[in-house]
């Protein structure tokens, strides 16, 4: 059976033709780009590096990464998305593009000089074996940035209860007819998303408030767009699975990855480990 769930295949090609992130400001994209790779190892990557993108989506990411390294091939299970992500990327030349689901990749095993994917091996059925088939496409003592949602392991019981609650909403909404679930998801954007962060913003700035576990606050500096983007990401999705940062850890170490490091600052849990063999 195929490492792939169709349906939200579909659903994240539905979302990055809508949100391709053509709106997005650069300043804005360095800043969401620094919170995932602020731990990524760039200076031991060989001149001229070779990696990939495991689920790249609009290419947001690989925008950035691409100018650091030789080589990116962009890889999504959808279509829809890797069209996006070719006109997003169309001034990056040493990109390159493939169609394919997590379990067929399509190069040689113990080729690649890095690879990283984030929040999308927990939307795939098997997310162990999704995580094993990324790291058998790198060289001994390449790294690989990865990126799962957390099952809030971080936090106090009562933030745990109201994701917990919204967990039944998403399931909900995630099996609405697309234009329905769209509509629901940008309600979900305009009447929690966005006052609850732009509170958290307010309370941080006149109050001096400790936000860090006030629910959305990591919005507080983000744009609307990005609000509604990841609204749908979030509620739109029906397949989702979260993890603990020990479990994150053992996942890795049975992908063969070492020296693994984790981000201590949100989002949560993003991590980098080298390839042992």
């Amino acid at each position: 059976m195929s490492n792939r769930d169709n349906l939200t295949v579909e659903g994240f090609g539905e979302e990055w033709s809508r949100f391709t992130q053509a709106e997005l400001s650069t300043n804005e994209l360095e800043t969401l780009f620094n919170t995932y790779f602020s731990i990524f190892p760039w200076a031991t990557l060989p001149e001229n590096a070779s990696g990939f993108d495991m689920g790249c989506g609009s290419g947001r990411w690989a925008k950035l990464v691409a100018p650091r390294v030789g080589k990116l091939t962009c890889v999504d299970a959808s279509e829809k998305a890797l069209a996006v992500a070719q006109v997003n990327l169309t001034s990056n030349k040493n990109c390159s593009f493939a169609h394919a689901s997590v379990d067929h990749l399509p190069w040689p095993d113990g080729t690649m000089d890095f690879g990283y994917s984030l929040g999308v091996l927990h939307h795939v059925p098997d997310t162990l074996g999704g995580l094993k088939s990324c790291t058998k496409k790198l060289k001994p003592g390449a790294p690989f940035l990865l990126y799962l949602y957390y099952r809030f392991d971080n936090r106090p019981l009562w933030f745990k209860a109201i994701w917990h609650a919204s967990h039944f909403i998403r399931l909900a909404v995630s099996r609405c007819p697309s234009r329905l679930r769209h509509l629901i998801c940008e309600i979900i954007a305009i009447f929690v998303y966005f006052p609850l962060a732009r509170i958290s913003r307010w309370a941080e700035n006149k109050l001096n408030a400790d936000v860090k576990n006030w629910p959305l606050s990591s919005y507080r500096n983000l744009s609307f767009y990005t609000m509604r983007t990841d609204a749908l990401d979030r509620f739109g999705t029906q397949l989702e699975q979260r993890f603990t940062k020990l479990e994150i850890k053992r996942m890795m170490e049975q992908a063969d990855l070492a020296e693994i490091k984790f981000s201590e600052t949100t989002p949560y849990w993003v991590a980098v480990g080298r390839k042992v063999h």
